[in-house]
């Protein structure tokens, strides 16, 4: 059914939020959350991701926990209590741009450790992914501190910065524990407000030295209709245009660029290359609605281009 030419061995370990997008403007609800976006694409490309998350026992749980059988995805970490609902953002569109609104006090936010970290040891996890919003609570952000202490693995932060689920000492504990950085220009533009309006001169500098400051092996900034650039510590800046697209809806475009980056460094390809083929995954997602395809035949056009 899924792809399986050239995909590596081992699990993509993805942490975080899996949760219903109620879009406002439309009375829709879909399933959402970037790490789970990021976990079905993966799998849509043929990977063996494990998706670590927390839903209720109600209906949007079951829901959950059923759709991801039904996309032959290992729902064995995703854990279940009665205490808090199944997360949940209220999405509205503002001038084509998504806008969100997240409550607080959401099953996501109580991801345990235990048994988790003794049911991780035995699998060959290649690769850690998170963002922040599931780090906003203490208990998940326990578990995240003690993965990334017991499994020591390369770590893949996809920020993803949501307001008011944020401190600025959160940011720093993250990105000192990440391999590689992925962020959008204005969350960049947060954490050093020179990179705003800075020449591609000065944002090579700037990010060289973010890099060595947090020791990152690469940093990833998108940069919306301005493609994406990429910096390697003491290493030329790279940069790619997207592809020119009439966009439909760019709800997950960050979320599909992040599963091909993924992809592209679990299978070793040049950093152009990954760039190129993040950026034409995205864009093709923006040309559909929704943040994820439900159509295997989609993700087996894509991955036939890679080959």
């Amino acid at each position: 059914m899924f792809p399986s030419k050239a995909v590596p061995t081992g699990h993509p370990l993805i942490f975080g939020e899996v949760l219903h997008d109620i879009f406002i403007n439309e009375n829709k609800k879909v399933l959402g959350g970037a790490p789970f976006n990021v976990a079905w694409h993966l799998r849509g490309f043929g990977l063996q991701p494990l998706l670590i998350s927390r839903v209720a026992q109600d209906a949007d749980g079951q829901n959950i926990i059923q759709t991801l059988q039904n996309w032959d995805m290992d729902s064995r970490f995703l854990q279940q209590n009665s205490d808090y609902p199944t997360g949940q953002v209220q999405v509205s569109l503002q001038n084509g741009s998504p806008q969100f609104t997240i409550p607080a006090q959401q099953a996501y936010d109580q991801i345990e450790a235990d048994p988790l970290l003794s049911q991780l040891q035995h699998i060959d996890i290649k690769v850690f992914y998170h963002g922040t919003l599931a780090l906003r609570d203490t208990c998940s952000r326990q578990t995240w501190q003690a993965m990334v202490e017991k499994l020591a693995v390369p770590i893949f932060l996809d920020l993803n910065l949501r307001a008011p689920w944020w401190q600025p000492d959160l940011i720093t504990r993250v990105v000192k524990a990440a391999t590689w950085l992925k962020i959008n220009e204005d969350e960049m533009s947060v954490l050093n407000p020179h990179f705003k309006n800075a020449t591609d001169s000065t944002r090579e500098t700037l990010l060289d030295d973010f890099c060595q400051q947090y020791q990152l092996k690469a940093v990833i900034v998108t940069l919306g209709e301005k493609g994406a650039i990429l910096k390697i510590p003491q290493q030329p800046l790279l940069k790619q245009l997207p592809p020119s697209i009439s966009v439909i809806d760019s709800v997950g475009a960050g979320d599909a660029f992040s599963a091909v980056c993924l992809m592209g460094l679990l299978q070793n390809w040049p950093f152009s290359l990954l760039l190129e083929r993040a950026l034409h995954f995205a864009a093709a997602i923006c040309q559909m609605r929704g943040a994820i395809c439900t159509d295997i035949l989609f993700y087996r056009q894509i991955t036939n281009t890679w080959t």
